[in-house]
C-alpha cells in the first residue's frame, strides 16, 4: 500500500486482523470501520472477482476514501446498524467482520474535531458530525453525578468526582466552549509529570460518552453472531481496557457480565470459539505507528 494512502489513517495490525478472517475468495465480508480503507484494501486483494465487501463508516469524511470496484460497498452509518444495512442489500450471513475500534489518524489530526490534546478546537468529539450530542454538551450540560459518572467509568480518572465539581463550578461563571478552556479548568489536576496520560484520559471519557462507543460496541457484537455463518470469523482491534474486556467476555461466555448458565454437568455453551491468544503489535509496528502501541487484537469464530 503506498504512503499516500496512509495520510488518512495508517491501519493497525493490517496482516494479523485480515489473516484472522480466513478469507475465502468467493467470500462476504464486512470492514465496520471503514476509515483510510486500508483493511478494505487488504480484504479485496484477498477476495476473488465473485467475493463481496460491505464496510461501514458514520464519518462524511471517510466517505471520500471509498474504494472503486464492484465487489465494494461503503454503507455511510454507524456500524451498530450492521444487520438492518445487510438485509438492505439482501445478505442475512456473512463469513467474517473486522473492526478497528480506534479513532482513525485523520480524526486525530484535525483540530476542529476536538478529538486530539494536541491542538486547540472545538468541544466536538463527534465521529458522525451530524449527531446532536457533542463534547460541548457533555461539559456544559451534564449535571455534576453524570459528569463524575463519564469520567470514573469511561476515563477511568481515580478523581473523577472532584473533576467533575471542578467543571460545574467553572461553567457556573460562563460555558466552557472548547478544549483549551477545560484544560484551563482543570489545570490543578494536571501535574507537568502526567499532564498528557490525565488529558488522554479525559479526553477518552467524553469521546466514549459523545459517540455512546460502550453500547454501540455490544450491539455490534451481539449482531455479529446473528449474521456470521457457522466457522464465520470475527476479527476486533480494541485500544482501551473498557473495550477490550467487553470483546474478551464476549467472545469467552456470549455475555458481557456474569456467566453463562450451566447444565447439570456444569457445561455451558456459548456461541462463538476463541481463536489463538491475544495478539498486540510488535515493536517494529509501534515504532513506526505509534498510535498502534495499545492496540490489542481478539479473534473468535462462530461455531
Amino acid at each position: 500500500m503506498s504512503k499516500d494512502l496512509y495520510a488518512y489513517h495508517r491501519p493497525v495490525l493490517l496482516t494479523e486482523t485480515v489473516d484472522g478472517l480466513n478469507i475465502r475468495p468467493d467470500g462476504v465480508y464486512v470492514d465496520v470501520t471503514f476509515g483510510g480503507g486500508g483493511h478494505s484494501r487488504e480484504i479485496l486483494s484477498r477476495l476473488g472477482e465473485n467475493g463481496k465487501l460491505f464496510a461501514f463508516d458514520q464519518d462524511d469524511d471517510a466517505v471520500k476514501n471509498a474504494i472503486d470496484d464492484p465487489r465494494f460497498v461503503l454503507i455511510n452509518q454507524n456500524f451498530r446498524h450492521l444487520k438492518r444495512y445487510l438485509r438492505f442489500y439482501g445478505v442475512r450471513e456473512v463469513d467474517g467482520i473486522l473492526g478497528d475500534l480506534g479513532v482513525s489518524s485523520h480524526q486525530f489530526d484535525v483540530a476542529e474535531r476536538g478529538f486530539s490534546t494536541r491542538f486547540a478546537g472545538d468541544l466536538d468529539m463527534r465521529m458522525n458530525q451530524k449527531g446532536e450530542l457533542s463534547a460541548y454538551h457533555v461539559v456544559n450540560d451534564y449535571d455534576e453525578k453524570d459528569l463524575r459518572y463519564v469520567l470514573s467509568v469511561y476515563g477511568e480518572l481515580n478523581n473523577a468526582g472532584a473533576m467533575a465539581h471542578t467543571i460545574v463550578n467553572a461553567r457556573a461563571n460562563g460555558e466552557i466552549k472548547d478544549t483549551d478552556q477545560l484544560k484551563q479548568v482543570l489545570a490543578r489536576f494536571l501535574p507537568a509529570h502526567k499532564t498528557a496520560k490525565i488529558l488522554a484520559q479525559v479526553y477518552q471519557a467524553i469521546r466514549i460518552e459523545v459517540n455512546q462507543e460502550i453500547e454501540v460496541l455490544k450491539e455490534l457484537l451481539e449482531q455479529s453472531v446473528e449474521v456470521l455463518k457457522p466457522e464465520g470469523r470475527l476479527s476486533v482491534i480494541s485500544y482501551h481496557s473498557l473495550e477490550d474486556r467487553l470483546v474478551k467476555r464476549f467472545m469467552k461466555n456470549g455475555m458481557f457480565e456474569g456467566e453463562p448458565e450451566r447444565d447439570m454437568f456444569g457445561r455451558f455453551e456459548v456461541p462463538l470459539k476463541q481463536l489463538g491468544k491475544l495478539i498486540v503489535p510488535t515493536e517494529e509496528e509501534i515504532a513506526v505507528n505509534n498510535r498502534a502501541r495499545s492496540a490489542k487484537l481478539r479473534i473468535a469464530e462462530k461455531k
